[in-house]
């Protein structure tokens, strides 16, 4: 695989994010690192150590552990979990604004 891969944004994620993402057990990611199956670096986030892999890789693999249907169900929730939390952060902002504006009025029929 070319070099290039490894620093374009989007084509990596670490294994704990593979898991979440694809559905798949760490145990299962590491069995793969270790049949060569999976090309991996390591590196170090706060002094934790964690495996970066090569989306397409750990998609394949996904694809031949559960097959296609599965795969595409799993990217569906994983999508529909990532929307719901974007979801619960706008709704969050959205009631702090209007706290903030509430105070604003208050204060402004002060004057």
């Amino acid at each position: 695989m070319p070099q290039a891969l490894w620093t374009k944004q989007g084509e990596t994620l670490s294994h704990k994010n593979a898991c979440k993402e694809f559905g798949l057990e760490e145990q299962e990611i590491i069995d793969a690192m270790k049949a060569g199956k999976l090309q991996y670096k390591e590196n170090y986030a706060h002094g934790n150590p964690y495996f970066r892999l090569l989306r397409r890789e750990v998609r394949a693999l996904a694809i031949d552990l559960r097959g296609e249907s599965y795969l595409e169900k799993q990217e569906t929730e994983f999508k529909i979990k990532k929307i719901t939390k974007e979801i619960n952060s706008c709704k969050r902002k959205l009631k702090a604004l209007e706290k903030e504006k509430g105070v604003l009025i208050d204060k402004l029929d002060q004057y």
